[in-house]
């Protein structure tokens, strides 16, 4: 997927602009990351990029094999992950996998079961999502997100809460990725990032 930012901005009500006159061009198949001091709109600039906020000036279009994305079907090719993204706390991983792929494609087709061991969960299948560790949630989220069908794939701060192991594990899932998908990851930790091609620097 290809996405246009043209003179975008953000601020809120009777605030300074986080941001303001971005112009970007993404470019499908690329590995962005967005960088910066705290505060300085990575996570906004992430989430208007994937549709969550709206920008306060400015239009981003959204390209898919030179066909034009509607706002109302971006939500379909998107994967996004974060530490503040909410799950299902009462579903246990099982219907939490479940429910996920009843509105998302699974990359590969895999089953919940396959899915589970390689988020290497097995053994939880039936474990409330609110007994979950904090890394333990992350792999689920990153997870799923990885898992997920998707021309778009945000990251934010993919590896917070993740041990070594996960660590290891997150980037073993970047190098599988399919070639195609844009990937943008805002994080000011490098080896979160470290195999982009490009860094862009807010603030």
């Amino acid at each position: 997927m290809d996405v246009i930012l043209q003179n975008i901005g953000k601020r809120y009500a009777n605030k300074e602009w986080i941001f303001k006159d971005l112009n970007y061009h993404f470019c499908s198949g690329e590995r962005i990351a967005l960088t910066g001091n705290n505060g300085s709109g990575k996570s906004t600039l992430l989430k208007t990029i994937g549709g969550m906020v709206l920008p306060s000036k400015g239009e981003i279009a959204y390209k898919l094999d030179e066909n034009t994305i509607a706002a109302d079907q971006l939500l379909h090719h998107i994967a996004f992950a974060s530490p503040y993204l909410e799950l299902i706390e009462d579903f246990t991983l099982l219907e939490m996998v479940t429910f996920h792929f009843k509105f998302k494609k699974s990359r590969n087709q895999l089953s919940s079961e396959d899915l589970i061991q390689k988020m290497y969960l097995e053994g939880n299948e039936n474990k409330h999502i609110k007994n979950f560790s904090s890394g333990m949630k992350q792999r689920l989220k990153l997870g799923l997100c990885f898992y997920t069908e998707a021309s778009l794939i945000l990251l934010d701060e993919p590896c917070s809460n993740l041990d070594r192991r996960g660590y290891d594990w997150y980037h073993e899932q970047i190098e599988n990725l399919p070639k195609a998908p844009l990937v943008i990851i805002a994080s000011n930790q490098e080896e979160e990032y470290q195999f982009c091609k490009e860094i862009i620097r807010l603030g």
